[in-house]
């Protein structure tokens, strides 16, 4: 049984003190120019109380010529969504809703590790915050507990132009109780933990995560071998080593044994005949 604690405890995010726990004030301030290599990278953090989505109102401020660094965190999305357009639900006050603004100084190519970098950093992020196993699923999902049940969902948007950019937004259920959940696939960080949570250090803690390991990644050119980041993902994805099935994106699905992440990130399946490479899909089906 979960206390109810949960709804009692759901307070509204303080954006002052979150922006002075990051440095935000002192970091809008800074010049990005030359020294941008070295200054912190959230530059702007707003809390706003309802949008329709944070990921398309980031978006729209990249088109605009927003710097990167900007955080978006709503209390609540009308229409959030994760990837292929699912509804992303959650109460108010109940979870973290959110949105960065990231523009890579490595190659376009090489993006395409940074919904799973977002991952890596959530993990880590939680792995303080929950006392069950913190597990990813290949792409964008984290899997909480024993008999891992879906806890966030991570969705990254590309902004072609004027000046590329990408935007990456994360959707946790922190003190969702049982009944608000969208499936019994689902769980949170409160109900694993039997506790209400704190949203403001989750999201202090995944900010720090999240800028480590992309300051990381870039310093080693996007080589994900180079900075670590692939081993560590490895070592947490839930999907390796388990007979999977995957819809692929012209619909079509595909059966076989997941192997591996290679160095794109893409998942290594190997089926009957052959080793298949999978940029993008959705893992349906585990074990």
């Amino acid at each position: 049984m979960v206390s109810s604690a949960f709804r009692l405890e759901r307070c509204p995010l303080d954006e002052a003190a979150l922006r002075d726990a990051l440095g935000v004030p002192r970091i809008a301030r800074l010049d990005v120019g030359a020294s941008s290599n070295h200054a912190p990278l959230w530059r702007k953090l707003d809390v706003i109380a309802s949008t329709a989505s944070t990921n398309a109102d980031v978006a729209a401020a990249a088109a605009d010529g927003a710097q990167e660094g900007l955080v978006l965190i709503a209390e609540h999305q009308q229409a959030g969504k994760g990837r292929h357009d699912r509804k992303w639900i959650s109460p108010p006050h109940a979870g973290l809703e959110f949105s960065v603004l990231l523009r890579p100084r490595v190659p376009m190519r090489s993006w395409g590790w940074l919904p799973l970098l977002a991952g890596i950093a959530l993990a880590q992020a939680l792995d303080v915050h929950c006392p069950t196993p913190v597990r990813l699923k290949w792409p964008n999902d984290l899997l909480l507990g024993v008999a891992p049940r879906k806890t966030a969902g991570i969705l990254a948007t590309m902004v072609p132009k004027p000046d590329p950019a990408i935007v990456v937004g994360i959707g946790v259920n922190v003190n969702t109780e049982p009944a608000e959940l969208p499936s019994v696939q689902a769980t949170s960080l409160g109900i694993e933990s039997g506790r209400a949570v704190d949203r403001a250090a989750v999201l202090l803690d995944l900010l720090s995560q999240l800028e480590a390991w992309y300051e990381r990644w870039q310093c080693h050119d996007a080589d994900a071998n180079a900075c670590g980041m692939r081993e560590v993902y490895r070592q947490r994805c839930h999907t390796l080593g388990k007979r999977v099935t995957l819809r692929l994106l012209n619909g079509s699905s595909l059966v076989g044994q997941a192997i591996d992440v290679d160095g794109t990130g893409r998942l290594m399946v190997a089926n009957d005949s052959d080793l298949v490479p999978v940029a993008a899909g959705d893992v349906i089906k585990v074990g």
